[in-house]
C-alpha cells in the first residue's frame, strides 16, 4: 500500500485505494494460481505497484511518500524522476535545497534543529546508502534531489513496516511560515514504487532462496541449565545438522516484553567423511550466531553475534518483533579451502530461552515495577488520536490526565538507585503525532526518564533520555526538550512511531518513601507540539487509507519552524511591514478621486473596494484583524485587483452602456475565475493586461465602426477597384487619426511604465522581502490606473480643464439668439 501525504488531501485517493487492493487481490490470486504450477517455491511476486503522476513542488513545499513493506517482502524498487538535478559541487544554502529524506516507521522532518543537518548527505544516493546498524527511525538520511533515482533495496538490506520518503524544496524555519506568495524555483517529479515478495513465507531472501526455519516458543519448556529466580522462560530445541561450509536461518518472535533472550548450542558433534584425513580438532571450530532484528543477518550486518560453541549469547531486554537467527560454522586454526575439503558435517543442538518477568515486575532481577498505561481518548473535536495514559492501578483515579509518581516507585533494589518502568501502546495510524512526556513535583527532581520503542529502557540501551538541562537527547533530531527546570520537565518525541513504548524512569529509591512532596507525570499523545506555540494552526492531513494521520503546524506571518516557536518577523518589523503593506493601498485614492470627479461612478466603487479590500487583507494576513475569513479576503482582493485593471481599460473606451456591460460581465467571470484558482500565479498578471488590452482594442473597434460607416458594398462601388482602394486609404488615415487624438501619449506611456513597474515588483518578490516589494506593487498599480484614465482625451484632463467643442458652443449661442430673438418679437 503506498501513500502520498502533503498540506490536503482529496477523496480522489480514497476511491483509487480500493481500486488499487481490489486490483491487488485480483492479481494475487491469478497469481498464486500460476505459482502452483510452477518449477518451485523459490518465487517471487508483485505485492504492490503504484505509479505517482508528475507533482509540482513550489518553494517551502514537501510531500510524504510511504510504503509498506510486510514481513514477507523480498525487495523494494523505487524510480522517480525529477525536473531538477542538484549539482554537487556547488550546493548553496542548505536552506533552498531540493533534498529526498528517508525515514522509518514515521515522515521525515529534516529541520527541527539546526543539528538535523547532520543527517544530509552530500553525495548520490545509491544502494549502498542503505544498510548498517544504525536505526533510521531515530535518525534520517536526506540527501540532494537528483535527475533520476533508481533503488533496489532487499530484505537483507532494510526491515519490513512503514517506510517514508519526503520530498523538500526548502527546509528550514520559512518552510511553515504563513506565506501570500511562493516565489522561488519550483520542481516537478514522478516515478514509480514496485514491492516483491516471497510467495513462500518461508523463504526470505533477495531471490527468496533462503530457508527460514520458524521457533516456536513454549511456555512449559523449562531449561535444565537455566535456574533463573523470578523468571518464566519459554523456549524450545531443535535438533539441526548443516555442512561446515553452509548456514542457517531461523527466526523468533517476540510476542511481549520479555528482559533477555538466551540462545545456546548443546551437545555439538563434528562429523567426517571418509575422504578426509586426520581427526578433527573440534576445540578448534567456532559456531558462529548473528543476530538481527527485523531483517536477516549478516557477518557483516548484525545486530547481536557470539561463538555459541564456548558461550550462550545473551541480547539483553530485545525488542518486541521478529529476530532472526543466523548460525555459520567457521574454523578458526585452518583455512577455509581446507575445511571445504574435510567435508565436515556439524550436527547441534539449538536452544532458545526467551525470559519474561511476571505481570506487574521488571529488570534484569524482576525486581522493579512495571505499569501498563491506559489509554484515554481526548475529548477533542476534529482532531484524531489524541490521548492521554495512565496506569491501570486502582491507586490511580482517571480523573485527570496526570498520575501522582509516589505511589507507584520501586522500593527495591541493590543499590541507591531503581527503576520504574512504564509501558503504552501508540497505534499505528498516529505515526505523525507527538509524546509528550512532563514530570512537574514540589521538590527538586532527582530521577532521570529514559524512552525506548519496542522495550524497555537501560542505561546502555536507550533511544530518548533526560537526565538534566545539560544531560539529554535535545541534540538528537526528534528529541525536543521544552522545560528544563528544577521543578518541572517537559519534552517531546517528535512524529514517534507507532508501536509499543517503554519508559523507564531511574530515580532514588529514598523517593519512595517521600510522602509529603507530590511529584507527577503525563504522558500523551498530541498532533502538534506545544499547540504550535499559540503562534499558529495545527492541521491534520488523513492518508488515502483513512488509518494515517500525519499533522504539521501552519503558522502565522511572524513566526516559523516545525511548531512555530521561531520568531521570523519582530514586533517592530511586523509594525514596518503592517504600515507599508496596508498604507500603500491608499494608492488606490488616486483612480477613486479622479473617477468620482467625472462622475465615473462604478470605476470609483471598484477602486475604492479594491483598496480597502487589500488593506484588509493584509491585515488579515499580518495578523492584525480579519473581519472576513483569510480565503474569502484573499479572493476578494485578487479578484477586485484584476477587475480594477481590466475595468480601466474598458474605459478608455468610449462605448456604449450595453457594450460595455457586455464586456464587463465576461471580464467579471474570467477574473473571478483566475482569483480562484491561481490567485498568485505570476502568469496572472500577463493575462490580466492581454484581457485588459483585448477589451479596449474590441470597445475602440466598435466605437470607431459605430461612427465610421464607410463601406458600401454597391456594385459600382465593387467593380471599381481604384475607388475601393482609396475608400481603405482613407479608412486607415481616418483610424489612426482618431487613435492618436484618442488618448493623450505621454500619460498612456507613463500608464505602462507603471504598470511595467507593477509586474518587476510582482517577479522579485520572496518569502523575504514580500513586504517590500508587494507594497511597491500596490502604489505601482495603482498609479498606472490612475495614468490611463489621465491618457483620455476625450474627458477632462488631469488639471480639470474642460475640453472645448466649437460646435457646442455655436449651437448653444444660437439657441440663446433664437430666444432674444423670440423674447423681442
Amino acid at each position: 500500500m503506498f501513500l502520498i501525504l502533503g498540506h490536503s488531501c482529496s477523496n480522489f485517493f480514497l476511491v483509487f485505494l480500493v481500486f488499487t487492493v481490489t486490483c491487488f487481490k485480483s492479481c494475487w490470486v491469478l497469481y498464486g494460481e500460476q505459482v502452483q504450477g510452477g518449477d518451485g517455491p523459490h518465487k517471487s511476486a508483485t505485492l504492490s505497484s503504484f505509479i505517482y503522476a508528475t507533482t509540482v513542488l513550489k518553494p517551502y513545499e514537501w510531500r510524504y511518500i510511504s510504503v509498506d513493506l510486510p514481513p514477507w517482502f523480498s525487495s523494494v524498487t523505487i524510480a522517480l524522476e525529477s525536473s531538477i538535478g542538484v549539482d554537487l559541487k556547488r550546493i548553496g544554502k542548505v536552506s533552498t535545497l531540493p533534498m529526498i529524506c528517508f525515514r522509518e516507521g514515521s515522515p521525515p522532518l529534516p529541520d527541527v534543529y539546526n543539528t538535523s543537518l547532520t543527517g544530509l548527505v552530500i553525495d548520490r544516493i545509491s544502494n549502498s546508502s542503505f544498510g548498517g546498524s544504525q536505526d533510521l527511525q531515530m535518525v534520517e538520511k536526506c540527501y540532494p534531489m537528483q535527475k533520476s533515482v533508481s533503488l533496489m533495496l532487499t530484505n537483507e538490506q532494510i526491515r519490513p513496516g512503514i517506510w517514508y520518503f519526503g520530498l523538500f524544496n526548502g527546509i528550514g524555519p520559512l518552510r511553515t511560515q504563513s506565506k501570500m506568495i511562493n516565489r522561488g524555483h519550483s520542481y516537478s517529479f514522478s516515478g514509480n514504487i514496485t514491492v516483491e515478495g516471497c510467495t513462500n513465507s518461508a523463504m526470505l531472501g533477495k531471490f527468496c532462496n533462503q530457508t527460514i526455519s520458524l521457533l516456536s516458543c513454549s511456555d512449559t519448556y523449562i531449561s535444565p541449565e537455566s535456574g533463573i529466580a523470578n523468571m518464566t522462560p519459554c523456549g524450545g530445541t531443535e535438533e539441526s545438522c548443516l555442512d561446515v561450509a553452509g548456514s542457517k536461518v531461523y527466526s523468533l518472535d517476540v510476542v511481549s516484553i520479555a528482559e533477555k533472550i538466551i540462545i545456546t548450542a548443546l551437545n555439538i558433534t563434528f562429523t567426517q567423511s571418509q575422504r578426509s584425513n586426520g581427526a578433527i580438532n573440534s576445540s578448534g571450530h567456532s559456531l558462529m550466531c548473528y543476530v538481527r532484528h527485523g531483517t536477516l543477518p549478516q557477518p557483516q550486518l548484525y545486530d547481536y553475534f557470539a561463538d555459541i560453541n564456548r558461550s550462550p549469547l545473551v541480547i539483553p531486554l530485545p525488542r518486541l518483533g521478529r529476530w532472526y537467527i543466523k548460525i555459520l560454522p567457521a574454523n578458526l586454526s585452518e583455512s577455509t579451502s581446507a575445511i571445504q575439503e574435510m567435508n565436515t558435517t556439524i550436527c547441534y543442538s539449538l536452544e532458545w530461552q526467551v525470559l519474561r518477568c511476571p505481570a506487574d515486575k521488571a529488570g534484569l532481577n524482576c525486581t522493579t515495577a512495571k505499569y501498563t498505561l491506559q489509554t484515554f481518548l481526548k475529548r477533542t473535536p476534529y482532531v484524531a488520536f489524541e490521548s492521554y495514559y495512565l496506569p491501570i492501578s486502582g491507586e490511580v483515579s482517571s480523573g485527570s490526565a496526570s498520575f501522582p509518581l509516589g505511589p507507584l516507585l520501586s522500593n527495591s533494589s541493590d543499590g541507591d538507585y531503581t527503576w520504574t518502568f512504564f509501558l503504552l501502546d501508540i497505534p499505528d495510524g498516529a505515526a505523525g503525532g507527538n509524546i509528550h512526556v512532563r514530570v512537574t513535583s514540589e521538590a527538586k527532581i532527582s530521577g532521570e526518564i529514559y524512552a525506548r520503542y519496542g522495550g524497555f529502557p537501560s542505561l546502555s540501551n536507550w533511544d530518548y533520555f533526560y537526565s538534566n538541562s545539560t544531560s539529554n537527547s535535545n541534540g538528537s533530531m526528534f528529541f525536543k526538550l521544552y522545560d528544563a527546570s528544577d521543578k518541572s520537565v517537559s519534552f517531546y518525541i517528535i512524529y514517534a512511531r507507532g508501536g509499543t513504548w517503554g519508559f523507564g524512569l531511574r530515580h532514588p529509591i529514598s523517593n519512595r518513601h517521600s510522602s509529603t512532596v507530590e511529584t507527577t507525570m503525563s504522558i500523551s499523545l498530541e498532533r502538534c507540539p506545544e499547540k504550535c506555540s499559540s503562534h499558529g494552526a495545527c492541521k491534520s492531513v488523513l492518508d488515502s487509507s483513512g488509518l494515517t494521520f500525519y499533522s504539521f503546524c501552519d503558522c502565522d506571518r511572524r513566526n516559523g519552524g516545525f511548531d512555530c516557536s521561531v520568531e521570523l518577523v519582530s514586533s517592530s518589523g511586523q509594525m514596518w511591514q503592517s504600515i507599508s503593506l496596508i498604507g500603500s493601498n491608499a494608492a488606490a485614492l488616486l483612480p477613486a478621486y479622479w473617477a468620482l470627479r467625472h462622475k465615473a461612478f462604478a470605476e470609483w466603487v471598484l477602486y475604492t473596494s479594491s483598496g480597502i479590500s487589500s488593506g484588509l487583507y493584509h491585515a488579515c494576513d499580518l495578523g492584525t484583524w480579519c473581519p472576513l475569513s483569510y480565503h474569502v479576503l484573499q479572493f476578494m482582493d485578487f479578484w477586485l485587483s484584476f477587475m480594477a485593471v481590466v475595468s480601466t481599460f474598458v474605459y478608455l473606451s468610449t462605448i456604449d452602456e450595453v457594450t460595455k456591460r457586455a464586456i464587463h460581465t465576461v471580464v467579471a467571470i474570467l477574473t473571478a475565475l483566475m482569483a480562484e484558482s491561481g490567485p498568485t500565479k505570476s502568469s496572472n498578471i500577463i493575462l490580466v493586461v492581454a484581457i485588459g488590452t483585448l477589451a479596449l482594442f474590441i470597445g475602440f473597434l466598435v466605437e470607431f465602426f459605430t461612427h465610421h460607416r464607410w463601406i458600401s458594398f454597391s456594385t459600382e462601388i465593387c467593380l471599381n477597384m481604384l475607388n475601393r482602394w482609396e475608400t481603405v486609404k482613407a479608412w486607415i488615415h481616418n483610424f489612426i487619426r482618431s487613435l492618436l487624438k484618442r488618448f493623450r501619449w505621454g500619460f498612456l506611456l507613463a500608464g505602462f511604465t507603471a504598470l511595467a513597474m507593477a509586474a518587476i515588483s510582482w517577479k522579485l518578490e520572496t518569502s523575504q522581502n514580500y513586504w517590500i516589494w508587494h507594497s511597491a506593487w500596490h502604489v505601482s498599480i495603482y498609479t498606472s490606473s490612475f495614468l490611463f484614465l489621465c491618457s483620455k482625451a476625450t474627458a477632462v484632463n488631469c488639471e480639470n480643464e474642460q475640453p472645448r467643442s466649437e460646435n457646442y458652443e455655436l449651437a448653444r449661442q444660437n439657441s440663446f439668439s433664437g430666444s432674444n430673438e423670440r423674447g423681442g418679437r
